[in-house]
């Protein structure tokens, strides 16, 4: 029973091989990923980033936006299908009132308000 727990040199070689492998493998991976950065075109330069227009600070723009209305159809005449309804634009909304939700629900279907009552 002593020879189980007695250390075996074969044991301790196959744990060095296995460790140099391991070694092998992560100097491989440093040596591919050193290639590939090589390839890669440099980091811009500090003068190469962009720059604030001339003008300054864009702001944002809050307004409300309508879309243009759909052609009606003549009676007995044909319907429109969508192919036909490209550049439907938007244009600002007279109404500057913003929409709000009514008082209690969470705005969103499922957003787990308790909804308008």
């Amino acid at each position: 029973m002593t020879q189980l727990a007695a250390p075996s040199g074969l044991i301790s070689l196959v744990l060095f091989v296995v460790a140099v492998g391991v070694l092998a493998l992560l100097g491989g991976g440093f040596w591919i990923n050193s290639r590939i950065k090589d390839r890669e075109p440099p980091r811009p330069s500090a003068e190469e980033q962009p720059h604030l227009p001339p003008e300054g600070v864009t702001r944002e723009i809050q307004e409300n936006r309508e879309p243009d209305e759909i052609p009606q159809t003549p009676k007995g005449g044909r319907a429109l299908t969508p192919y036909e309804l490209h550049n439907m634009h938007t244009r600002p909304s007279e109404n500057k009132d913003r929409p709000r939700w009514s008082k209690g629900s969470s705005g969103s279907f499922g957003g787990g308000g308790l909804g308008a009552h």
